[in-house]
């Protein structure tokens, strides 16, 4: 799902190209995108696009009069630009929208259609608002308030969209390496230091990649908003060497999502659990990374 980091992505490429810019054309070929009927699509037809913004993992766009796009990707959902004079992408689109200079359209993967559009005026815009506090303006104090709030473990509080905006799975896991930090851990059981150096390490990481995408990108639209980059120290990297002290990265796997892990930079060494593998191994599942790979020592000599 795109995070924070890709969303700023979007709304610069965006901002570049469609910056009162008039709409010219819609073409709505799956009805179940759209969840709200206040507005129909081709109303707003021969309006201008005037703002760009973000709620949470929301893109915002605003029309003149007052009329807003609150467009909510999902897991699968991808935006993508043909620069005019351009083909209409037929039905592999779920919406286009096509402009003077060009046609955007979204795309969703996979069979279960999870994205979602609302078209709705100014006084129903805050209904698409979260409470996530947002981590790149908050201040230490606030950052510290708002996650004690209620005592999760740190993996479930940084992605609550009520707690914080725009952090999901992926950057969670970079954020929480990077403090020193296990994804288990309660929230109101850290100390003063480990809540500053969690802090530290939500602006750091989340503007790191902000500004590293936006290079990557640079002028071209992004076509590859993925949750699995080169360069990430843990996510995605199950059982590649940590590039902090090189122990092998672990997961915790749950449902359709999984976190990742370095035992050995956020557990001291402990091996966290697995709902699946841990309940099946019972008594033979390792407690500790030294444990495991005294086992695959062992194995290897055998």
């Amino acid at each position: 799902m795109p995070e924070l980091p890709d969303i700023t992505v979007y709304l610069h490429a965006l901002r570049a190209r469609l910056d009162n810019q008039t709409l010219r054309q819609v073409t709505l070929n799956s009805p179940f995108l759209l969840r709200s009927v206040g507005i129909a699509p081709e109303e707003l037809v021969g309006s201008a696009i005037t703002s760009f913004e973000r709620f949470g993992k929301r893109l915002v766009l605003g029309f003149e009069q007052d009329r807003w796009f609150v467009l909510h990707l999902m897991i699968a959902g991808r935006l993508q630009w043909r620069d005019a004079p351009a083909r209409a992408p037929g039905r592999s689109a779920l919406i286009s929208l096509g402009f003077d200079n060009g046609v955007l359209w979204l795309t969703e993967a996979g069979s279960k259609k999870r994205a979602s559009l609302h078209i709705c005026r100014g006084a129903e815009l805050d209904q698409h608002r979260r409470d996530g506090l947002e981590p790149l303006e908050a201040n230490a104090e606030a950052f510290a308030t708002r996650l004690t709030l209620r005592n999760h473990t740190l993996k479930r509080a940084l992605t609550d969209p009520g707690l914080f905006s725009g952090i999901g799975n992926a950057y969670s896991d970079e954020i929480l390496h990077r403090a020193g930090l296990s994804p288990l851990a309660l929230t109101q059981s850290l100390d003063t230091d480990s809540i500053l150096a969690l802090h530290a390490a939500v602006q750091s990481v989340l503007q790191q990649w902000a500004r590293d995408l936006l290079a990557e990108v640079g002028e071209q639209f992004p076509k590859k908003v993925t949750a699995f980059r080169e360069g990430m120290a843990v996510h995605g990297r199950y059982g590649l060497p940590c590039p902090v002290c090189t122990t092998r990265v672990q997961r915790i796997r749950y449902a359709s999502n999984e976190t990742n892990y370095c035992p050995r930079c956020q557990t001291g060494g402990k091996l966290l659990a697995d709902r699946s593998v841990s309940r099946l191994l019972k008594r033979d599942w390792p407690r500790s990374i030294d444990e495991m790979e005294q086992r695959q020592r062992v194995s290897d000599d055998e």
